[in-house]
């Protein structure tokens, strides 16, 4: 069975052979939602078949919180069950209690087991057409059925699975059912929340079809001149007889144009599948980098023979957006993108979304991932586990590089989660699971890096002396399913001191690149760093893959490191614990979550963002605090702390100045000639810190900051003392949102004094209404001492400032939001809905 190719396009170029080697980067995705899984259909231009068909089938379900018999059979009654759309998270729902069994792990939240059950009608289909369900994320332990038949099981609550429908689908009337068990508790370092989550898609096809996530796209070369592209292509025949396939892949261009087109073709026995190999040369390519996320999309079109029992023409077609670029990680240069240095400056992110929970919208995931981009961030670590693949399609589209990480734990159990770990399933599961998440995010041209996981006990003899040959296994699977991207760990334990808790050498060897948790906890490493390993290991990358960072208080060890990473071209980057709070890992029943981040839950900025936008961006910017607000007497000393990128600041209170300042970073050196320098060395060195501080006797009024790019003035920034709370200002993050029950608006609300002034201390209770084509999923205000449940229609302001956020209904209309509060003047607003 010969397989036959040509090509044909807008450029012809002699064609490369070769593979991409170890480091060398893929890319592929499934960009926008409606691609999550398989990838999206498309209307194919001549005389088609019925083709693929791929529909959201989140709407619509019967849900309860309870664990009835026989709820699997099609006959059941559901008719008193809750009408919910998934993505659907239950635990978010609370109340929080310190009695349950998730404990400050998971946030204190109800956990326990949940059945779903959807009535829906089968496809119209024809003979030799098939579906499948795809559920794109379930927490945890879910089952489930169809008609009553036993579909399977899958424990892990991130990976992605599908089930086959067809043999069991009848006409008319279907009803599937899916029990969710997230009672084993605590089960989780982190809240995890509970139920269907993510997406849900109801897919039909031919019987020969490209198989789930069956395109890989691997950039062998790539220049501004010119790319190589190598495609393969899994393709099914789950027919009763051998077919010839014609299989035409175009790589088309963010305009709609084809750049290139190549056929293949050979004949698949039944029940057997087939990877064409192809080779895409394309010249003057657009190149994905994090300035320029360009993309492509590479079309699958697979046609079939008359006369081979199948329908003439096509019989599917599959997209899969890409970008075009290469990645290689340099033990001596660090991270290279097209064959360019860029240091990743990383924020860790959980997955869940404030107040929504699991369950989070991607206009939630968006608002973040604009925010940080504000900060300067460019790269993610999904800690510790795999994101919805949406959320990597945003990072593609928005140009952030990621750090995939997929497990928190191993064969070793961690303390706290045994025996409800990974752990218990690990040597069942680990393999598919890695296959699912890597066969399905090895195409975005965001993932640079896989991580196989986070602070693993194997890493060390006291956790799992053969911890290494666990790591060996996992290496395996990941190269094998993507030979062109490295592997790492997030090591807590490097130079550990207590014999037996180190790191050791044999699991560092393993590693394709060395990640480090903390690298600055032992010994000399608290100012060495990863410098320490060099001598021993200086033929290995090197990735910061967890730190700590700045939030609300300074820290000087977090500078220190800064200017090490930042100085060091071997370090490929650092990611600061954490980019935004999350909920869960709460040490006591007082709090519900971890306040790391530079952002609250709400999304609002910490001071910690600024350090972080002072040394990231070139954009002049000037950040003071604490606010002015300050409860202590006049005369007494406050310091203000500025955080800059300008090469000096000068600082006025009530226009008095207070003296100029400057820092330095990296230091500034002669340039040609001896005692030649640039002109930077004549601006204020006052500190060797990255911040600037004043000690200034309080009085009430403006404090104002001046910077400085050399001698001229760049920007301003001032605070003052605000008056007392006299008003609320409400503001939308977008005009228009779509018509679909999925987008939505983030609503701000800020207690305001009469000059229009954040009251910064403010915490009146706010009460909110919603009217129109939109509907409250709840509001919140980034203190995690508030332990109230999201739902509620009133909420204490915190800082002076609260979050809403409004979901739309299908049908298109205006949405009207109104708060109010004792003793200050209402606000409304309003925003449209939109098909």
């Amino acid at each position: 069975m010969t397989e036959q190719t040509s090509t044909s396009g807008a450029t012809r170029r002699q064609l490369l052979s070769g593979g991409a080697g170890l480091g060398l980067g893929v890319l592929a995705a499934s960009v926008g939602s409606a691609a999550a899984g398989m990838a999206t259909a498309h209307a194919a231009d001549d005389e088609a078949a019925e083709g693929r068909s791929r529909e959201n089938f989140d709407f619509g379900w019967k849900f309860l919180r309870d664990d009835p018999d026989g709820a699997e059979q099609p006959t059941f009654d559901d008719a008193e069950w809750d009408d919910v759309d998934l993505p659907h998270d239950w635990s978010i729902e609370g109340p929080l209690s310190p009695d349950e069994p998730s404990g400050g792990p998971g946030g204190w939240v109800p956990t326990g087991i949940g059945w779903y059950r959807k009535r829906f009608t089968a496809p119209a289909t024809s003979e030799g057409r098939r579906s499948f369900v795809d559920f794109d994320g379930v927490y945890q332990n879910s089952s489930v059925w169809i008609n009553g038949e036993h579909l399977g099981d899958r424990p892990y609550g991130y990976v992605p699975f599908a089930y086959d429908l067809t043999p069991h689908l009848v006409e008319g009337e279907n009803v599937i059912a899916v029990r969710v068990d997230n009672s084993n508790q605590p089960n989780s370092r982190w809240y995890s929340g509970s139920g269907i989550y993510r997406h849900t898609w109801l897919t039909t096809m031919n019987e020969v079809h490209v198989a789930q996530w069956g395109t890989w796209v691997i950039i062998e070369e790539a220049s501004e001149e010119a790319a190589t592209l190598q495609v393969k292509t899994r393709v099914e025949n789950e027919g009763q007889r051998p077919v010839r396939v014609t299989l035409q892949t175009d790589l088309v261009d963010d305009d709609g144009q084809t750049a290139e087109t190549v056929e293949s073709a050979r004949t698949i026995p039944h029940g057997q599948d087939h990877t064409f190999t192809q080779q895409v040369a394309v010249d003057n390519p657009a190149l994905w980098s994090v300035e320029d996320p360009n993309m492509y999309t590479v079309r699958s079109t697979i046609r079939t023979r008359p006369g081979d029992g199948e329908p003439h023409g096509v019989v599917d077609a599959y997209d899969t957006s890409i970008g075009i670029r290469t990645a290689e990680f340099d033990a001596d240069r660090g991270l290279l993108i097209n064959g360019e240095q860029v240091k990743m400056n990383g924020v860790n992110l959980h997955h869940d979304g404030g107040l929504v929970g699991a369950a989070v919208p991607l206009r939630v995931w968006e608002r973040r991932l604009e925010i940080l981009k504000e900060m300067g961030c460019n790269a993610i670590r999904t800690g510790h586990t795999p994101f919805a693949t949406e959320v990597l399609d945003l990072c593609d589209r928005m140009g952030f590089l990621i750090m995939n990480e997929l497990l928190d734990e191993w064969r070793a159990p961690k303390p706290q989660v045994d025996p409800h770990g990974y752990s218990a399933y690990f040597d069942e599961w680990y393999e598919r699971d890695v296959e699912s998440v890597v066969r399905r995010d090895r195409n975005h041209p965001s993932v640079v890096l896989w991580s196989a996981g986070n602070e693993v006990a194997d890493q060390s003899p006291e956790g799992d002396p053969d911890g290494h040959l666990t790591l060996r296994s996992l290496n395996e699977v990941f190269h094998r399913e993507d030979p062109t991207r490295l592997v790492t760990v997030g090591c807590d334990r490097m130079g550990h001191e207590r014999p037996g808790a180190a790191t050791t050498d044999e699991f560092i060897a393993e590693m394709d690149i060395i990640g480090y948790n903390y690298c600055d906890r032992w010994h000399d490493r608290a100012h060495l760093y990863m410098e320490v390993d060099r001598e021993a290991w200086g033929d290995k990358p090197m990735v910061g893959s967890e730190s700590g960072n700045i939030t609300t208080n300074h820290s000087i060890d977090v500078e220190n490191q800064y200017k090490f990473i930042s100085t060091r071209d071997y370090a490929s980057g650092d990611f600061m614990w954490t980019g935004v709070d999350y909920l869960g890992e709460a040490f006591s029943p007082t709090s519900r979550g971890f306040s790391g981040g530079v952002l609250n839950l709400c999304g609002f900025k910490k001071p910690g963002f600024y350090f972080y936008q002072s040394q990231w961006t070139e954009e002049p910017m000037v950040y003071l605090y604490p606010h002015w607000n300050q409860n202590v007497s006049e005369g007494e000393i406050v310091t203000v702390r500025c955080y800059t990128n300008c090469d000096s600041v000068e600082l006025f209170l009530n226009d008095k100045s207070l003296g100029t300042k400057g820092y330095w970073h990296p230091a500034v050196g002669m340039i040609e000639d001896y005692g030649n320098y640039p002109p930077e060395r004549s601006t204020p060195r006052t500190t060797s810190d990255l911040s600037l501080v004043w000690d200034v006797p309080f009085e009430p009024g403006t404090l104002r900051a001046v910077g400085r790019k050399l001698d001229d003035v760049a920007v301003e920034t001032e605070i003052s003392t605000t008056g007392e709370p006299a008003a609320i200002r409400l503001s939308v993050d977008l005009d228009e949102i779509a018509a679909d029950r999925r987008d939505v608006a983030h609503l701000t609300a800020e207690i305001v004094d009469a000059n229009g002034l954040v009251v910064p201390t403010a915490s009146n209770r706010v009460s909110w209404s919603v009217q129109g084509a939109g509907k409250y999923l709840g509001a919140d205000n980034g203190n995690m001492s508030d332990l109230q449940q999201y739902h509620v229609r009133e909420r204490d302001a915190f800082q002076g400032r609260l979050l809403a956020i409004v979901q739309s209904d299908d049908e298109p209309g205006t949405v009207e939001v109104s708060v109010s509060s004792p003793g200050l003047t209402p606000a409304s607003i309003e925003f449209q809905v939109v098909s």
